[in-house]
């Protein structure tokens, strides 16, 4: 299925390989939009990996997240051999839950790490990195999920409209200027999660410990 996707006129891949960190959004483009935006702005600014598939306008596959398969993608496959751990970028709309972000994914460590962070710095939001409290089918759980296959595996981060810069409260708004106030504040969260990760990682190496977070 995504051999397919991939052969569709208009959509690309894009690839940055630096820290063992990374950052995916491969719903990208006109399907969940600015995910790619969000996550490639944040691995620029942490100095982190980046791997992103995105949709032109005319296009709206959604393609299961366990249907992603490298072995389609040699840009995918190169991105989750480099990285140690990842945060993947989602945009999702639910009733009860336009000023929530849902943390899923296989790296609960990472997923507490990340919730603090984002709860300091954009406190108007609800926050929900405690399995329970996410709904089943956005949990993110699938082995094959491509943010679950790095070697210690990652962090779905599930993003309602509102922090994405969409949808009426932003009404008069030119996303295509700038990033709304809450939209920055989200990749300087991003960005500071995964800088302070690394940073964790490699004082645990340093005295000698077992560095299971993720590298630099």
């Amino acid at each position: 299925m995504l051999a397919r996707l991939l052969s569709h006129p208009g959509v690309r891949q894009d690839l940055a390989l630096r820290s063992r960190f990374g950052f995916l959004a491969f719903h990208g483009g006109s399907l969940e939009r600015a995910t790619d935006v969000i996550a490639e702005a944040a691995a620029a600014q942490a100095g982190a990996s980046y791997y992103g598939l995105v949709q032109p306008p005319e296009l709206r596959w959604h393609l299961p997240s366990n249907r992603v398969d490298p072995a389609a993608s040699e840009p995918l496959a190169a991105f989750l051999e480099h990285v140690d751990v990842a945060i993947a970028v989602h945009g999702f709309g639910r009733a009860g839950y336009f000023t929530t972000l849902l943390l899923g994914g296989r790296n609960r460590a990472l997923a507490g790490h990340l919730g603090g962070v984002l709860r300091a710095r954009i406190p108007h939001y609800r926050v929900l990195d405690d399995l329970d409290d996410v709904p089943v089918d956005l949990r993110g759980l699938h082995p094959e999920n491509p943010v679950n296959r790095p070697r210690q595996a990652g962090v779905q981060l599930e993003l309602p409209p509102r922090v994405r810069g969409m949808g009426p409260y932003w009404y008069g708004w030119d996303p295509a200027r700038t990033m709304t106030p809450h939209t920055e504040a989200l990749v300087e969260a991003l960005a500071e999660a995964a800088s302070t990760w690394q940073l964790d990682v490699a004082a645990r190496r340093g005295r000698g410990g077992p560095g299971t977070g993720g590298g630099s």
